[in-house]
């Protein structure tokens, strides 16, 4: 991290997890963050990030790009840096879902450029990262990818760009599945009568300590599932409620609707 000056270009929820978390604040010299918009730049501010003033300013400083904009706006952000990018050669990472590594090297007229599929807990440096780099990108390059996003998340490779898709839908979305659990608990809690402060505190933390547990890694979910359901007992007939309803196919279809819109995504933006 030493040697990265780290542009951040995009100021939404995704770009400013990652410029706290990358040390894009007063003191913290290593990361700028700017976007076009200048409400997501003021959110950006309030929210003590190191914003840069314009878009030219941090393309010029930054030897690592992180392009943290919509899909929708690679092609339009690519053709704006293109001149700079030539220039300077920086290393580019994308967080964009869906756009592939050669649609991003044709745009940008550069071959250091690389994959990565971030979550919103890199905020609070409890991302899950997946990353993907064509074959041919250096070893040198790969590791500052590394290092440019393990202080804030869990990384993990994958060798067939096709994977990032699944990658979007599980990890990318998937803390949005979590909360709507955690809504859909609470809310529960509720109509059993328990008020709503603390019914929301009480499935957060259960959350929280069912997610700690399963990662550990000493036993798998499904071990972690059984040894909290006694037979006959109150969590077996919740189980088994959930199973009726058909909660396995209910994630399976959902994973599968994100993942191939993450595809689509691609064929549509980033088709040459």
């Amino acid at each position: 991290m030493q040697n990265m000056t780290i542009g951040i270009i995009g100021a939404g929820n995704m770009g400013r997890a990652l410029a706290a978390g990358l040390g894009a604040t007063p003191g913290g010299p290593h990361a700028l963050v700017y976007d076009h918009s200048g409400e997501a730049r003021q959110r950006a501010t309030q929210q003590g990030l190191t914003v840069a003033e314009t878009l030219a300013e941090l393309v010029a400083w930054a030897n690592v790009l992180v392009l943290a904009v919509k899909p929708q706006h690679i092609a339009a952000l690519a053709r704006e840096i293109t001149g700079d990018v030539a220039a300077r050669h920086p290393l580019i990472v994308s967080v964009a879902a869906g756009i592939r590594t050669d649609a991003l090297r044709h745009w940008l007229g550069s071959d250091r450029v690389a994959r990565a599929m971030p979550n919103t807990p890199a905020l609070i440096g409890a991302g899950a990262t997946v990353l993907y780099a064509p074959p041919d990108i250096s070893a040198g390059d790969r590791a500052q990818v590394e290092a440019l996003l393990r202080p804030v998340s869990a990384l993990w490779w994958v060798d067939d760009e096709d994977l990032m898709d699944a990658a979007t839908a599980v990890s990318g979305s998937g803390p949005a599945y979590f909360f709507l659990v955690i809504e859909a608990l609470a809310a529960a809690a509720v109509r059993a009568g328990l008020p709503e402060p603390l019914a929301v505190e009480l499935a957060t933390a259960t959350a929280l300590g069912a997610a700690r547990m399963a990662g550990t890694g000493t036993e798998s979910p499904a071990a972690l599932r059984r040894q909290v359901t006694s037979p006959n007992g109150t969590t077996e007939r919740a189980i088994q409620s959930f199973m009726d309803q058909g909660i396995m196919t209910m994630f399976a279809t959902a994973v599968e609707a994100a993942r191939v819109r993450a595809a689509e995504l691609g064929r549509e933006l980033g088709g040459l």
